[in-house]
C-alpha cells in the first residue's frame, strides 16, 4: 500500500471537539504509574535482560482507577483524551527503566561507581532528547504512513481506551495478579517460607569418586512470578528460544568444558583456576559469559542488518518531510498541534550541552567532548528515527533496542580509536566513560522515542492533541527517570556484599589513597558495628598494572584493602563472611558485560576472542537455520534458572492457544490472561525491589524471616509457583479474550 493510496484517518473523537485533556490529575497519575512499571522493569531488565511495554496495562488501570474515584466521589468521569495522557505519561517509565537498566550497571565493571549524578544526568537528558528528537517525525510515520505502519501494541491500547469510553476494559485481573505475584514474591523471599530458586545436578560420585551422569550439567528454576509472566507475554516461540540457549549452554557447552579440560595440569585463560576445581557457576563466569557475550553481540548486529533498508528508508523519508514546506504542519487543526520545531531543535542543542559540562559523564568542551556531542547528535536522531520505524513495524517490546546500543558502543569506540590515532585523544579509563556516556544517552534516547512514538499512535486514533500527549511524556520520562535512576542504585547498594574474608589474598598489599574518594560500609551485618569512613577504590574488569583484582574496595587510613564490596549487579560472590548464601539476592544484568567487553575489548585491544568468536559463530548458525538468534544468545547468557520459568510460561500461553483453538499464539495483548501476567510482573518486582530496600536495615530482615518454619523440600517449593501456573492457565482457558475489550468484567 502506497502513501498515495492511504485512506484518512478518522479519530474517535473529532478535531472541533474540545474535551477535558492535559489536566492536572491524568498528569499525576500517569507519572505514579509509570514509577511503579519504571520500578518492575529496572527489576526485569536487571534479572533478564529485558522487558514488557506497559502501555496497555497503565491504560487499563486508568480507566478502572478513575471510574472507581468517580463513583465514590462523585466528580465527573474522565474522558478518553486524559485516559490516554495517562497512559502517554506512564509509558515513559518503562522505555527508560530498560534503557537505564541496560547501558548503566557497566559502570561498576570499567571501574568507576554507579553515582547519582551519572545515572539521573544520562537518565534525564537521554530521555528528553529522544522524545524531542521523534516530534519532528510524527507527520512522517504516524500521519502520512497511517495503515503502511500498523503500530500493533498502540493499536491494542487505543482498543482498550475505546473499549473504556463504552463501558468495558476493567482491571480486576492486574489487580488480582499483582496481587498474587506481591503476596507470593514476599512470602518467597522476605518470609523465606520456601525456596527462591531449585536446582539439580545431573551427575553423582559413587563410592570410589567416579563421575556417573554428565558431570558439569545441571538443571535450575527460579520460582519467580515474575518470570513466568514474562513468558505468557512474549510467548511460546520466544520463550522456547531462550531456554533452548540455556539448555546449550549448561548441558551442552558446561560439560564439554569439564570433560576436555579436566585433566588440564595449568590453569585455562581466561579461568584462574584448574577446571577440574570449578564448579558449574566458576565454569560459566570463566568462559561460557564470553561466548554468550559474543553471540549476543552478534545477534544484535545482525538484528541491525536486517533493519537497514527500514533504516535507509526511514531516514530518507524523515529528511523528505523535514525539508518539505508541510514537513511541520502548524495549522489551526487541534490534531496537528505539536510542540514549535523551533523549541525542539533549541531543547536538543541545550540538552547536549548540558551533557558537555558534566564533568563526571567525561564529554568536557575538548576536542573529544566535541566528537563525543557531535556522535550523540548524529547517532541520536540514526536510532530515535529507526526504532520510531521499528515500532510501528514490530511493536516497542520487539524493538532491538539493545542492538543499537551494540551498533553506537561499536562505532563510538572505533572513532575514539581514529582520534587516538590523530593524536587528539588517549585511551585511558577515562576515556572509556566517554563511550559509556555516548552509548548510554543514545540507548535511553533511542528507547523512549520508540515509546514516544507509540504513544502518539494511540493519540491520533483516539483523536489526542500531539502537543498535550508530547508534553506529558516528556512530564513522565523526567519523574520516572529521577526515581528509576534511585531506584537502581539502591538495588545495587542494598545487595551488595561486603567481605573481609575477600581480601584477605591481598592483605599485605598498600594503596596510595590520596585523592580518593570516602565511603561507608552502607548494608549487610557489617553496617551495624563499622561506621567508618573508608577510602574507595575502584577497578576495572582490565585495568593494567592494579594492584588488586578488579573490583571495588574500602582501604583503611594505612593504604590497606578492608573490604571487597562486592555489588549486587554481577557480583561474583555467592556466600558472605557468615557462609549465607547470597547469589539469589544477585541480578546478573545479562546484557552489561557484553557492554563492558565491547568497550574494553575495542579500546584496550585485549578479549578473549577465540571464545566471542565460538559465540558469534553459534548466532550466525542460528540465523542461517533461520532461527532469531538474538533470544537464544541472551539464553546463552542467562542463568538456566530464569530462562526456565519464562519457558514455563510460554508453554502455559501454548496450552491456552491450543484449547481455543488459535492458529497462532496471537492472544490478544488485552486479554485477561496478559493483563494478569503484567500483574504478575509488576506485583512480584514491586515486592523484590521493595525487599532489597529492606537490607539497608539487616535487622528488619532478620525479624520477619521464618525460614525455620519454611520448607527445605524442593519439591514442596514447586506447590505455590504451581498454584501461580494453574490461575494463570484457568484465567487464559476460560475466559473469553473479547471480554477485555467488549465491556465484560475480566
Amino acid at each position: 500500500m502506497s502513501e498515495s493510496n492511504v485512506p484518512e484517518q478518522k479519530p474517535f473523537i473529532a478535531d472541533e471537539e474540545n474535551l477535558p485533556e492535559f489536566t492536572w490529575f491524568p498528569i499525576l497519575m500517569g507519572a505514579l504509574l509509570g514509577i511503579v512499571f519504571g520500578a518492575s522493569s529496572i527489576y526485569l531488565v536487571l534479572k533478564v535482560g529485558l522487558t514488557v511495554s506497559a502501555s496497555i496495562p497503565v491504560a487499563v488501570l486508568s480507566i478502572t482507577l478513575f471510574r472507581a474515584i468517580s463513583s465514590v466521589t462523585g466528580i465527573r468521569k474522565t474522558t478518553i483524551l486524559e485516559n490516554n495522557i495517562v497512559q502517554t505519561t506512564g509509558s515513559a517509565g518503562e522505555s527508560l527503566a530498560f534503557a537505564v537498566g541496560l547501558i548503566m550497571p557497566t559502570l561498576l565493571l570499567l571501574g568507576f561507581d554507579i553515582d547519582v549524578v551519572r545515572v539521573m544526568t544520562v537518565s534525564v537528558f537521554g530521555g528528553l532528547l529522544g522524545i524531542l528528537l521523534m516530534i519532528p517525525l510524527r507527520q512522517a510515520f504516524i500521519v502520512k504512513q497511517h495503515g503502511i505502519l500498523t503500530f500493533p501494541e498502540g493499536k491494542a491500547c487505543a482498543e482498550v481506551l475505546l473499549a473504556g469510553e463504552k463501558g468495558g476494559a476493567t482491571a480486576s485481573m492486574v489487580f488480582a495478579g499483582f496481587g498474587l505475584g506481591f503476596a507470593y514474591q514476599f512470602l518467597m523471599q522476605a518470609l523465606k517460607l520456601w525456596k527462591e530458586g531449585v536446582s539439580f545436578a545431573l551427575y553423582s560420585l559413587d563410592a570410589a569418586g567416579k563421575t556417573i551422569g554428565l558431570k558439569g550439567a545441571s538443571v535450575s528454576i527460579e520460582l519467580s512470578p515474575s518470570l513466568l509472566g514474562v513468558g505468557y507475554i512474549i510467548g511460546p516461540r520466544i520463550a522456547s528460544i531462550m531456554v533452548a540457549g540455556g539448555v546449550l549452554a549448561y548441558l551442552v557447552l558446561s560439560p564439554m568444558i569439564v570433560f576436555f579440560g579436566e585433566g588440564l595440569e595449568a590453569p585455562l585463560a581466561p579461568g584462574t583456576i584448574l577446571i577440574r576445581d570449578m564448579n558449574e557457576s566458576a565454569v560459566r563466569s570463566s568462559y561460557i559469559l564470553y561466548i554468550g557475550a559474543g553471540a549476543v553481540a552478534t545477534g544484535g548486529i545482525i538484528s541491525m542488518l536486517k533493519a537497514l533498508p527500514t533504516i535507509f528508508n526511514a531516514i530518507a523519508t524523515s529528511f523528505r518531510d523535514l525539508t518539505s514546506k508541510n514537513g511541520n504542519i502548524k495549522g489551526n487543526k487541534r490534531t496537528d498541534r505539536d510542540i514549535p520545531l523551533p523549541i525542539v531543535l533549541v531543547g536538543s542543542i541545550l540538552l547536549v550541552l548540558a551533557l558537555m559540562a558534566v564533568p563526571q559523564l567525561g564529554l568536557g568542551f575538548g576536542y573529544t567532548g566535541i566528537a563525543g556531542a557531535a556522535m550523540i547528535v548524529v547517532f541520536g536522531f540514526l536510532f530515535v528515527t529507526v526504532s520510531s520505524r521499528l515500532t510501528g513495524e514490530i511493536g516497542s517490546s520487539s524493538n532491538p533496542i539493545s542492538g543499537m546500543t551494540v551498533a553506537t558502543l561499536l562505532l563510538t569506540c572505533l572513532m575514539l580509536l581514529a582520534l587516538e590515532g590523530l593524536g587528539v585523544a588517549t585511551i585511558n579509563k577515562e576515556i572509556k566513560l566517554t563511550a559509556l556516556t555516548i552509548a548510554g544517552v543514545v540507548c535511553v534516547a533511542a528507547s523512549n522515542g520508540g515509546s514516544t512514538a507509540q504513544a502518539l499512535k494511540v493519540g491520533h486514533i483516539v483523536g489526542a492533541t500531539p502537543r498535550a500527549q508530547q508534553l506529558s511524556i516528556l512530564i513522565g520520562a523526567l519523574t520516572s527517570a529521577f526515581v528509576v535512576g534511585l531506584v537502581l542504585i539502591a538495588m545495587n547498594e542494598a545487595n551488595s556484599t561486603y567481605s573481609k574474608k575477600a581480601v584477605e589474598p591481598n592483605a599485605s598489599v598498600v594503596v596510595d589513597v590520596k585523592g580518593l574518594p570516602q565511603d561507608h560500609v552502607r548494608s549487610g551485618p557489617y553496617a551495624k558495628s563499622d561506621s567508618t569512613n573508608y577510602y574507595v577504590l575502584n577497578i576495572g574488569r582490565t585495568e593494567r598494572d592494579a594492584p588488586l583484582p578488579a573490583g571495588r574496595y574500602l582501604i583503611d587510613e594505612a593504604g590497606k584493602p578492608i573490604y571487597l564490596v562486592d555489588p549486587g549487579i554481577n557480583g561474583v560472590l555467592t556466600e558472605d563472611d557468615d557462609g549465607k548464601s547470597v547469589k539469589a539476592s544477585k541480578f546478573d544484568a545479562p546484557k552489561t558485560v557484553l557492554m563492558q567487553l565491547i568497550i574494553d575489548g575495542i579500546l584496550d585491544r585485549r578479549l578473549p576472542w577465540g571464545l566471542v568468536l565460538i559465540g558469534a559463530l553459534i548466532a550466525l548458525t542460528l540465523e542461517l537455520s533461520c532461527v532469531p538468534s538474538l533470544p537464544f544468545a541472551v539464553g546463552v547468557y542467562l542463568p538456566l534458572s530464569s530462562s526456565t520459568p519464562i519457558f514455563i510460561g510460554g508453554m502455559i500461553r501454548l496450552a491456552v492457544d491450543k484449547f481455543r483453538k488459535n492458529k497462532t499464539s496471537g492472544d490478544d495483548d488485552s486479554s485477561p490472561a496478559v493483563l494478569l501476567s503484567s500483574g504478575y510482573i509488576a506485583g512480584g518486582a514491586i515486592a523484590a525491589v521493595l525487599i532489597s530496600f529492606m537490607n539497608f536495615k539487616s535487622e528488619w530482615i532478620e525479624a520477619i524471616n521464618l525460614e525455620k518454619f519454611g520448607t527445605t523440600i524442593d519439591s514442596i517449593s514447586f506447590v505455590p509457583f504451581g498454584i501461580l501456573c494453574v490461575v494463570l492457565l484457568l484465567v487464559g482457558a476460560v475466559r473469553k479474550k473479547t471480554e477485555a475489550v467488549n465491556g465484560g468484567e475480566l
